[in-house]
């Protein structure tokens, strides 16, 4: 049987170990990043996939922004991305007028984000990969341009068997929000993504947590049982039922939403905010 080592030759094996490597800086710092730093990981920023420079002049981002306020847009340029080498206005969504199409593809050259080219079409002058990147970079100005949410979006977190990305996270009132963005229909939502949700939210242990699907589609044909699904395999046990708050707004915990796009995407996310914080607080 080996003999244990003493007290002294312990001491002296630890002195003489290589000394930890220092830790970096948190870079970039703010209270959202710092807080996903407080609690293990290694978060940092990825670059936006989106089709524009994303150090847009402030100007320019406004007026994006706005545009990106209107669910017809968002549909609009959705599909004009999906056409790198160039498109008509009719071709970027089936579901706009002609007319309503030209006026959004002339936005977007006013804007400078694409030119005209022969016969009528148009060319984004900067291409991306889908919507998703574009919808982040949306959601998260407007967290902090409506309600002054310390905001990070497209954060990479380095979490040893976790996979993905966190879409957008929120600091406020020392909480933390992470918001789970889809720009697709909710007919293209497979469980593998539901579960890597729940893997995300159970390593990050958020405050509150949103389920956002940028659709104007009734969530509770399809993503709403997917989600109770998986939250009831988590628990281990039936029975949870989820809480219509208003429309396609749903609570299925205090601390658990989901959110769909119709009427004011932004509106409904900051109904969904309130309602988890106002869970958070104390009561009477």
């Amino acid at each position: 049987m080996k003999k244990a080592r003493t007290a002294r030759e312990l001491e002296i094996a630890a002195a003489a170990a290589r000394p930890p490597r220092p830790q970096k800086a948190l870079l970039p710092c703010g209270d959202a990043m710092a807080m996903l730093a407080r609690r293990g990981l290694r978060p940092g920023k990825a670059r936006l996939d989106v089709p524009f420079r994303e150090n847009l002049e402030e100007e320019t981002a406004e007026r994006l922004t706005a545009l990106l306020g209107h669910y017809p847009f968002r549909l609009f340029l959705r599909g004009a991305i999906l056409h790198p080498e160039g498109f008509a206005p009719e071709e970027a969504t089936q579901y706009l007028k002609r007319a309503q199409s030209r006026a959004y593809a002339e936005s977007l050259v006013n804007l400078g984000l694409a030119e005209r080219t022969a016969r009528g079409r148009y060319r984004l002058l900067c291409t991306a990969k889908s919507f998703g990147g574009t919808l982040e970079w949306y959601v998260a100005r407007e967290l902090g341009r409506r309600f002054a949410f310390d905001v990070a979006a497209g954060v990479r977190f380095h979490a040893r068997g976790v996979g993905g990305d966190l879409d957008v996270v929120a600091a406020a009132e020392g909480k933390l929000a992470y918001l789970e963005l889809k720009s697709s229909p909710p007919k293209n939502l497979e469980v593998r993504e539901v579960v890597a949700f729940f893997d995300r939210v159970c390593m990050l242990r958020p405050d509150v947590t949103l389920f956002v699907v940028d659709t104007a589609l009734r969530l509770s044909d399809k993503v709403l049982p997917m989600l109770v699904a998986e939250l009831e395999n988590r628990r281990g046990r039936t029975g949870v039922v989820p809480r219509r708050i208003e429309r396609e707004l749903w609570a299925l915990t205090a601390h658990l939403y989901a959110v769909n796009g119709k009427v004011d995407l932004m509106a409904n996310i900051g109904r969904a905010l309130a309602e988890g914080l106002s869970a958070l607080s104390p009561a009477l």
